[in-house]
């Protein structure tokens, strides 16, 4: 568990049209380290802090502890499903946190709102406006700055490379000691976090190669692609090291 802390103020802070969130404590629920940063900087910017959990049984001890506002859920995760978790917080009732889901996935978004997401984003998203206008939009009125005026578009965000190369090495360990242990369920996972890590990297042909990979997995000739996947990934890491 991860604390980003962009504001000391616990003083029921005024909210103003550039720092729209200030005051309001978020968790970010995110496996990726990379795209965790680009949420870091949005948040940052926007006058929230916030926390980041990178697993289900993390995020439940985070809430349980902190008392999030607002939390953001990844619908894939590595122990759990992020529908089932959103459903857990919505039966919370009175005083639960605000529940966004997000996903690279859009044909999720009706899973997450049927389970109770207030409000559903596609990844990536770097984008100040639209990430403050997607959090402001699941806040009760009386939360809300009056001095904020929605924008179509606003300042991007660029999250560090050297957190990619960070997620690729872990994954990288990660699907070594699947094939060991020939646990098609981990690869899976790992082939569904580079599809959604590559898409925010802008890494094409990581993204194609493990999709792939997830496609043929459930068949018999899925170890050549496993091949030229763990290939791709070792290469990207030999060039970051450069």
């Amino acid at each position: 568990m991860e604390e980003f802390a962009s504001d000391d103020n616990h003083l029921a802070p005024r909210r103003t049209a550039k720092r729209p969130l200030l005051g309001l404590t978020i968790l970010l629920i995110e496996d990726s380290r990379y795209f965790a940063d680009a949420v870091r900087l949005l948040a940052i910017r926007s006058g929230a802090r916030l926390r980041r959990a990178d697993c289900l049984e993390s995020a439940r001890k985070h809430i349980r502890i902190y008392r999030p506002d607002v939390v953001i859920v990844d619908m894939g995760l590595p122990d759990g499903s992020g529908v089932d978790f959103i459903t857990q917080i919505v039966a919370i009732g009175q005083g639960a946190p605000k529940v966004i889901a997000m996903s690279g996935a859009d044909y999720l978004r009706g899973d997450a709102l049927a389970s109770g997401a207030a409000q559903f984003i596609e990844k990536p998203f770097f984008d100040l406006a639209g990430f403050q206008q997607s959090v402001l939009s699941v806040l009760d009125a009386s939360e809300k700055s009056a001095d904020f005026v929605p924008r179509v578009a606003g300042d991007a965000v660029e999250p560090d490379e050297d957190a990619y190369e960070e997620d690729l090495r872990d994954i990288a360990k990660m699907m070594d000691a699947a094939i060991i242990r020939a646990d098609h369920e981990v690869l899976q996972y790992t082939a569904q976090f580079l599809q959604s890590v590559a898409r925010v990297a802008h890494d094409q042909e990581m993204m194609e190669c493990a999709t792939r990979f997830a496609a043929r997995l459930a068949g018999d000739d899925w170890k050549s692609n496993l091949r030229d996947l763990q290939c791709l990934v070792r290469g990207r890491l030999t060039q970051a090291s450069v």
